[in-house]
């Protein structure tokens, strides 16, 4: 288990969204990224989870929801990481993981891509 503090893992989750492209995040809408500790339920390797309706489900009548969150789970990165520099790593992928779920792009396409 790698050992890091809340700050330094803040810094790597707000390093990942400054490394999306300024084009992809001005298209992101109504939708929150946060972190959490641990992940509810009985998936404690979950290292983050998109929660809301995705971009292209929303009907020409959606709106006046509570924003979309997209979970970041700090423990089990740092449980399942060897160092640090692989922690800035895992959060980056696991970060455009969960954006891509918010366009729609299911877990399918996205291993085909290669963001496993």
């Amino acid at each position: 288990m790698v050992e890091m503090t809340r700050e330094e893992f803040e810094k790597a989750v707000d390093d990942a969204i400054d490394a999306v492209p300024d084009e992809l995040l001005d298209l992101v809408d109504n939708c929150v990224i946060l972190i959490e500790d641990e992940p509810e339920g009985d998936d404690k390797d979950l290292l983050g989870l998109y929660d809301g309706v995705a971009l292209t489900e929303r009907g020409d009548l959606w709106g006046g929801e509570l924003p979309d969150r997209i979970l970041i789970y700090m423990n089990p990165t740092l449980r399942m990481c060897e160092d640090k520099d692989d922690v800035r790593e895992e959060v980056a992928v696991t970060v455009v993981h969960e954006i891509a779920h918010h366009f729609g792009i299911d877990d399918d396409r996205l291993h085909e891509l290669g963001w496993d």
